[in-house]
């Protein structure tokens, strides 16, 4: 376990970006093995025997979701989602500035794998840099005739288009990314028809992120048996975790999965900055319930032990917070993402989030009491459990409610003292 290259073996390369490079390192070989030597079903299952679980939030396993989508004369898409706006996290953000023709060998494979013809990278609107250097690795595979028709000679057409989002979180939610490509609100869809079925343009769609596509050429390269080796059992594979916060070493960092998480922090990161003493980890992005520093000590960095602590390994942002944290500021700041970021489509959501931030805000302030407290818990319980058409709700109650649980002292601490009156 510990810190293992696999994605980033090249990735300190100057010109890492570059199809010369890639191809240097043994690019787009994956890609002319799974054109000229497997079946659309070969890749399929070749995935599926890797164990790859999405990387972008839910973990759900990637062969299986590209099993979904059905034999029909209906065109097929394939959607890269690089819509990366969690809190905390920026790992998908490399991989796009450098490694971007892994991110397009990866698409190409999946394409043939789902009989695509037509695939889109979805891109951030920040991510000023991101967007160039993938819209120049897209025209350079063009040029080199690894896109567009008869790829590499071996008579499969695969057209790929990048799309620059307009910075809102919500699109990060596959059907509210396909409403936006479409032209629409970003408004999450009602589900089902899932997308695999009824996606873009109402047409079978898959949707997977940055990270999960390019783990694709290198399960190809070396079999989903040996990629399976990788990591534990039921979470196999590296993962990549944006570290950030109070620790020494913050940046990102490709791990094994099953690393514990305490070696990340405390070998591999560094340490506590300034020797503090640790006081809690949030595993997986905001969205994912919080950790105290004794359920950090006891984690590995996989799915299975995150989620036996009540929490997920998520979109892989792994937030640090010492002893010097002000977690009412922190939890705050949370609700208040949430609220901003809130498509408004779903009261529960809408209200309930403006809610939890205004409230939160009086108690950092000093002016809360325990019937806001108590009101918090009161709305949470509205929010959550398919209140809504997508997760954000639930995601400000994660984001909120374990963090005024398992640490009450310093939220009790903050309330305005009630007076009694004596008559």
């Amino acid at each position: 376990m510990g810190l293992k290259n696999l994605l980033t073996t090249h990735i300190g390369a100057p010109d890492s970006h570059t199809l010369n490079h890639y191809r240097s390192v043994g690019g787009y070989e994956s890609q002319k093995k799974a054109l000229s030597e497997m079946t659309a079903e070969q890749i399929v299952n070749d995935v599926k025997n890797s164990g790859l679980r999405g990387r972008g939030g839910a973990g759900f396993p990637t062969g299986n979701k590209w099993g979904f989508i059905p034999k029909t004369d209906k065109p097929k898409y394939l959607i890269c989602n690089g819509d990366e706006g969690e809190p905390g996290t920026f790992k998908d953000r490399l991989l796009l500035e450098k490694l971007p023709h892994m991110l397009v060998e990866g698409m190409v494979i999946a394409a043939k794998a789902i009989d695509s013809h037509q695939g889109y990278i979805y891109i951030r609107g920040e991510f000023h840099k991101g967007i160039r250097v993938v819209e120049e690795a897209v025209e350079e595979a063009y040029k080199a005739g690894l896109l567009g028709k008869n790829i590499m000679g071996l008579g499969y057409d695969f057209d790929l288009a990048v799309y620059s989002g307009a910075g809102a979180y919500i699109c990060g939610e596959e059907s509210a990314l396909i409403n936006s490509l479409e032209g629409r609100r970003g408004h999450p869809r009602l589900k089902p028809p899932f997308p695999a079925v009824s996606g873009l343009y109402a047409c079978p769609t898959v949707v997977n992120n940055v990270e999960t596509f390019c783990n694709v050429p290198h399960i190809i390269r070396m079999t989903g048996e040996e990629y399976k080796k990788i990591g534990t059992e039921k979470s196999p594979g590296t993962r990549l975790f944006a570290v950030s916060g109070h620790v020494k070493k913050p940046g990102i960092y490709e791990v094994e999965m099953g690393t514990p998480m305490k070696e990340l922090i405390y070998d591999i990161c560094g340490g506590i900055k300034n020797d503090k003493t640790l006081k809690a980890v949030i595993p997986g992005g905001s969205s994912s319930p919080i950790l105290t520093a004794e359920e950090a000590m006891t984690a590995t960095m996989d799915y299975e032990s995150i989620a036996s602590l009540k929490s997920m390994l998520g979109s892989g942002a792994v937030i640090i917070l010492s002893e010097v944290a002000d977690l009412v500021e922190t939890t705050y700041r949370l609700a208040e993402f949430y609220s901003h970021e809130s498509c408004g489509q779903c009261t529960p959501c809408r209200e309930g989030t403006h809610w939890v931030k205004d409230l939160l805000h009086k108690i950092k302030n000093g002016e809360g009491t325990e019937k806001d407290v108590e009101l918090i818990f009161s709305l949470s319980r509205n929010m959550e459990g398919g209140t809504t058409i997508c997760p954000l709700a639930d995601a400000c109650v994660m984001a909120v409610r374990p963090t005024m649980t398992k640490f009450k002292g310093e939220f009790s601490a903050r309330l305005k003292k009630e007076v009694s009156i004596s008559h």
